[in-house]
């Protein structure tokens, strides 16, 4: 596999740098592994990652419904995650945010279910 390989995530990163610069900037992932994939993650201690999430869910004309909530590290860490299409790449969008301890406790006597 050749960087010409990774031309349609490659195009789409460009793209999206010129249509949204006002947009949170994300981590960026291009792989070979899946050459047609772009990953965009969002990190923060706080919830402002979820905002920013929402921010690019929107952007990238992402349905509400196609996003995935979830907890990881024993409920301490909120994650969503949705896919879409831009520019004939498929975008990964990835945010994590610390979960406050109430919503841990809430979560803990629930199960653990979310």
């Amino acid at each position: 596999m050749t960087l010409d390989d990774l031309t349609v995530p490659l195009r789409a990163l460009r793209l999206l740098a010129v249509d949204f610069p006002h947009l949170p900037a994300p981590d960026v992932d291009v792989s070979p592994v899946f050459p047609e994939w772009l990953r965009l993650s969002l990190h923060d201690t706080s919830c402002e990652s979820l905002a920013a999430f929402e921010q690019w869910r929107t952007a990238l004309r992402i349905a509400p419904e196609a996003v995935d909530s979830r907890t990881q590290s024993d409920g301490r860490t909120r994650v969503l995650k949705a896919e879409g299409q831009f520019a004939g790449a498929v975008i990964v969008l990835t945010a994590y945010a610390d979960e406050p301890a109430a919503d841990r406790a809430s979560a803990g006597q629930a199960g653990g279910v979310r």
